[in-house]
């Protein structure tokens, strides 16, 4: 067991102890001797249940530890951009890791609130700063995560905020899209395929035998323009079986003629890019008079009909490609039938089953009570 010592020195108390393990010596000075005596009882007791931090090693800067941590880690660029624009819009992202404290992240998420950014951006944000914090943590860089327990702007219930469109207006939006744009809204809409795993799809990904579809790969914006191919996201590749009604759809596609090697032409022989394909989902939506639904609402769309049908969780999840059924739940909990919901619904065939018995109604003619009838004057008497 690790021991110190408190000494006088002059006007101050200086603390000093000795790490056990690199027999290096650690001191620091106080004002007052309780201090002293406080701050080594928290060093010693550190040491002992082994989650001793160098007081020195929390010297460097938040972008400084997050220039060289990130560097090690397996991410896909646009992670990697997602985690550079909040380490840097971080407005202590120039202070020392160990002097960063809860007021600090408080204040953070005040600005962002201010400058008006939605409370699904800032917990983003938030997030990935916090995964930048407890990897220090883990390095034994500093000793506590200073985002640890942020109150967060509130965000609206996934019920009131997942815009759902209707059959009827799916009908309208497949009517009103052109006849090269009709297969995309399709697909989306009948295999739940994000905008640039469909924008990704290749001719040889339908397997029209089979009734299936591969989703290998997926779309990227890249600058000036241009598109980037990447794998889907992680957990994403998957097969959907498809329904005989968008193979229809796909077959009549396929026989417009289209050169290449993707199944929905872009500019020369790139798949189309989300911007255009953003334009064209704009008019298609208003020439078919639908609003205040985007390509995404489709995939919604989609998983809904799932639900209804019965599917259980992790039917829908490998249906649309996420990593973990706890993000199918986290998404789609409140599409799924309650207790409640189940409840009423049997109580309804058992009902419905006793009143349509015909048994049940000869024996009340014949003057005996049936199950309902006695029931009933059990309550009456």
């Amino acid at each position: 067991m690790a021991s110190g010592s408190v000494t006088r020195r002059g006007e101050s108390w200086r603390a000093r102890y000795t790490h056990p393990e690199t027999h290096k010596r650690h001191q620091q000075s106080f004002t007052r001797q309780v201090d002293a005596q406080r701050w080594l009882r928290g060093q010693l007791e550190a040491l002992d249940r082994g989650a001793w931090v160098d007081p020195r090693a929390g010297r460097v800067t938040l972008a400084s530890y997050y220039a060289g941590w990130s560097q090690q880690q397996v991410w896909t660029d646009g992670t990697h951009k997602a985690m550079s624009l909040a380490v840097r819009g971080a407005t202590f992202t120039d202070m020392e890791l160990r002097k960063i404290r809860p007021t600090h992240v408080e204040a953070w998420v005040k600005a962002m609130s201010t400058r008006g950014l939605a409370p699904g951006t800032i917990k983003t944000r938030v997030v990935n700063v916090r995964s930048v914090f407890r990897a220090a943590i883990r390095d034994k860089v500093i000793v506590s995560d200073p985002t640890e327990g942020i109150r967060l702007p509130r965000q609206r219930k996934r019920e009131a905020s997942m815009a759902i469109p209707t059959p009827a207006q799916v009908k309208a939006l497949l009517d009103g899209a052109d006849e090269r744009f009709g297969a995309f809204v399709a697909v989306c809409a009948f295999a739940g395929l994000r905008l640039g795993e469909a924008a990704a799809l290749r001719f040889e990904d339908v397997d029209f035998l089979r009734r299936q579809l591969h989703v290998r790969r997926q779309v990227q914006r890249a600058g000036g323009g241009l598109v980037e191919i990447r794998l889907p996201k992680y957990g994403s590749e998957r097969t959907v079986p498809l329904p005989d009604e968008l193979l229809t759809i796909l077959s009549a596609h396929v026989e417009l003629g289209h050169r290449g090697v993707w199944l929905f032409a872009g500019a020369e022989d790139d798949p189309p890019h989300q911007n255009t394909v953003g334009y064209r989902w704009r008019q298609t939506a208003t020439k078919a008079k639908v609003e205040g639904f985007t390509l995404h609402s489709l995939r919604h769309f989609y998983a809904s009909g799932l639900i209804a049908a019965g599917c259980d969780v992790v039917t829908v999840q490998r249906a649309l490609g996420h990593a973990k059924p706890t993000t199918t739940l986290e998404t789609y909990s409140h599409l799924w039938p309650s207790a409640e919901d189940k409840t009423r619904k049997a109580a309804s065939a058992l009902a419905g089953e006793v009143l349509a018995s015909d048994g049940g109604k000869t024996g009340a003619r014949r003057g005996q009570e049936g199950p309902i009838r006695r029931l009933s004057c059990a309550f009456t008497r």
